[in-house]
């Protein structure tokens, strides 16, 4: 199977920024490749993608190097092992608020023994036709990146026994939701807030996995959070999107105001 090239930059100590997708085009995933992305996440939590469309994305990030994964709403085995099956390269699970939590979204990422994944000659196994199924079991547990979103302050008090979780590569802080179970409803900006996030970026970091979360507060925002030790970024493509088109209009002075 391929090899993901965004665990092993950051195994290696780097920074992978990668960005969400919730238009499912593989067009769009295309041109993400081509701006220099390390990954997308395609997401069957907040936006529409289901196995089918997955698949077709995956390709697209095939063709490009972008590190395909996929943000899934359940974490039930049979349903993240769909999606592994299209060849994503990591599932990322949100509501990771206990350690059995953790344990069991690393026990559906991977094939026994370390896990309880369910073994068919799917698509990254190229079907089962290429290589012996030994082999790619072998790769698939080194190669599938597992992430876990901590985001409620459940997750925050109980970070240290998800931390303790063997098999986690990316320990996700959502920070909407962290501010919504801290009683600011999504607002992130809050002091509060931040100093939570920033609080557990560094006890994740500490520990000696990955910190993740939303790119937040433009470039400047973005450094801070890679200066205190974060290793995977997530800017919106929708949003940097947006973002960049406003200033566009601004610039010249037209377009029209939105209503």
């Amino acid at each position: 199977m391929l090899k993901n090239e965004t665990k092993a930059k950051i195994k290696a100590g780097g920074v992978a920024v990668g960005t969400f997708l919730n238009v499912n085009h593989p067009r769009l995933v295309e041109l993400c490749g081509y701006t220099g992305y390390d990954f997308a996440i395609f997401d069957a939590e907040h936006g529409p993608a289901d196995y089918e469309v997955v698949e077709g994305l995956v390709r697209a990030a095939e063709l490009t190097g972008i590190t395909p994964l996929v943000r899934i709403a359940q974490n039930v085995p049979q349903v993240i092992l769909r999606y592994l099956d299209e060849g994503c390269l990591g599932a990322q699970i949100p509501m990771v608020n206990t350690r059995a939590d953790a344990e069991a979204v690393v026990k559906a990422c991977k094939y026994p023994p370390a896990g309880i994944r369910g073994l068919a000659g799917v698509r990254p196994a190229r079907y089962g036709v290429m290589e012996p199924m030994p082999q790619y079991v072998d790769q698939a547990n080194e190669e599938v990146m597992v992430i876990v979103q901590a985001e409620t302050m459940q997750a925050a008090n109980n970070l240290a026994e998800i931390l303790a979780v063997p098999g986690i590569d990316v320990i996700f802080i959502g920070p909407t939701d962290l501010a919504s179970s801290m009683g600011y409803k999504g607002d992130f900006n809050r002091p509060e807030v931040q100093d939570q996030l920033f609080k557990m970026i560094k006890q994740i970091r500490d520990a000696g996995v990955a910190p993740g979360t939303l790119a937040l507060g433009g470039v400047a925002g973005s450094k801070n959070l890679v200066d205190a030790g974060v290793q995977y970024l997530v800017p919106s493509a929708t949003g940097l999107m947006v973002a960049a088109g406003r200033q566009f209009l601004k610039d010249i002075g037209l377009g029209r105001k939105p209503e």
